[in-house]
This record gives C-alpha cells, sequence and structure tokens, in this order.
C-alpha cells in the first residue's frame, strides 16, 4: 500500500530542516537535502509507529473493529 504525504525542507544555515504536512510530530533535518530526506522518512516511521502503540495501550482490551483504510487524494 503506498500512502503520499507532503514532505517540507528548509535550507537553514546548518543543512536542511524537513516537516511532513499532513503528519504533526514528524520533523528532521540534515546537513544536506538527501540526509534530511532519509531522516524525515525514519521519522515518519517512528511516529506512526508511536502513535499505534499509543493507540493500543488506549484502547487495551476493549472490542473494537480494525480494518484497513485506503485513501485516494
Amino acid at each position: 500500500m503506498t500512502v503520499s504525504f507532503t514532505a517540507v525542507y528548509r535550507q537553514v544555515p546548518e543543512g536542511f530542516i524537513a516537516f511532513v504536512e499532513e503528519l504533526p510530530g514528524a520533523n528532521a533535518q540534515g546537513a544536506t537535502l538527501e540526509e534530511a530526506r532519509r531522516n524525515l522518512e525514519e521519522a515518519v516511521a517512528l511516529v506512526l509507529e508511536a502513535n499505534r502503540a499509543m493507540s493500543e495501550i488506549e484502547i487495551g482490551d476493549g472490542d473494537v473493529i480494525r480494518e484497513p483504510l485506503r485513501l485516494t487524494a
């Protein structure tokens, strides 16, 4: 499954900062644009993993329905 997000990069004196518009908390930086891209991909994976873990804690043993959500934007 492929999901598309919008990555935003800004050059600063130290290199590049980056964030994903649609995913609060997914931020990164790098000395080069390529490094910032790699770091942002890792940040997105970590944010999604953390969100899943927090959701599981909140739900606990509750009775829920889980299903894939596919979006076309």
